[in-house]
């Protein structure tokens, strides 16, 4: 079993009737008649009108549903309020003394003061507290960026300028504390070598960020080297081979 929608020949009503019936009836004027002729008048309702008269509610077998369901047929609905539009005064289109609307939903003023209130007391907050880390994430990359040859010096090339947007070429350091670093060189370096730049880095960093010899537990360092990746951790230097590295800069969106 399955509903079909249609409209009343007589008011103009939606109407929802059993689709194995020949016949319907509209909830609302009890007019009853072929199921086939509704449909056809919900598909054109421009081309019908609706008469609206009384019709005696009879006693034969009912051709609808006691929970009628309303389909989503705004343009259908138009169409039909339209066409039963006689043109006297009486038919003109009224507000629906029903209806909610905009104007009606007012705030009270003492909710809008609380809720602008409360906004700004979020954004206070959220500012109080990252202001500080950012000036001092600031204080420390800058302190480490400064010094950052004496990591390099003696154990592997790197290209320390800037490009014109002002980002290192050969490394990036990013994260909170600083603690996580990416280093690009054409140099094939052991693994040695690799913990020994991991030990000057976190040197670096604990002097510039008045961190305690601990901190290097923290700290991950990634070397791109024309055969592979070194990552290095306080655990030691793991290397990945790679035949195909690119020995270029990290890009900025694999630091976020």
């Amino acid at each position: 079993m399955a509903t079909t929608q249609g409209m009343c020949k007589n008011c103009g009503s939606l109407i929802v009737f059993d689709n194995r019936d020949d016949k319907c009836e509209c909830v609302f004027c009890h007019m009853v008649f072929p199921s086939a002729e509704a449909v056809e008048i919900l598909e054109n309702p421009q081309n019908y009108t609706f008469p609206n008269e009384k019709i005696e509610e009879s006693a034969e077998t009912r051709h609808y549903y006691a929970t009628p369901v309303y389909p989503d047929m705004v343009e259908k609905a138009v169409a039909r309020d339209k066409t039963t539009k006689t043109g006297d005064s009486e038919s003109k289109d009224k507000p629906n003394e029903f209806e909610v609307q905009a104007k009606d939903v007012k705030a009270p003023k003492k909710l809008v003061i609380g809720l602008v209130a409360g906004i700004a007391a979020a954004v206070a907050i959220v500012v109080a507290i990252a202001l500080p880390m950012y000036f001092s994430r600031k204080g420390m990359l800058d302190k480490i960026t400064a010094s950052i040859d004496t990591v390099f010096e003696g154990s592997v090339k790197v290209d320390t300028s800037a490009d014109s947007d002002g980002y290192k070429k050969g490394y990036i350091v990013f994260g909170q504390t600083c603690q996580n670093v990416k280093i690009a060189t054409k140099d094939e370096i052991s693994s040695d070598t690799a913990k020994d730049i991991f030990k000057k880095y976190c040197d670096l960093r604990n002097k510039s960020g008045n961190f305690s010899s601990d901190a290097d537990s923290k700290v991950t360092l990634e070397i791109y080297t024309p055969k592979g990746i070194y990552k290095v951790t306080s655990n030691g230097a793991e290397f990945k081979e790679d035949e195909v590295i690119e020995t270029t800069q990290p890009s900025e969106t694999s630091a976020t």
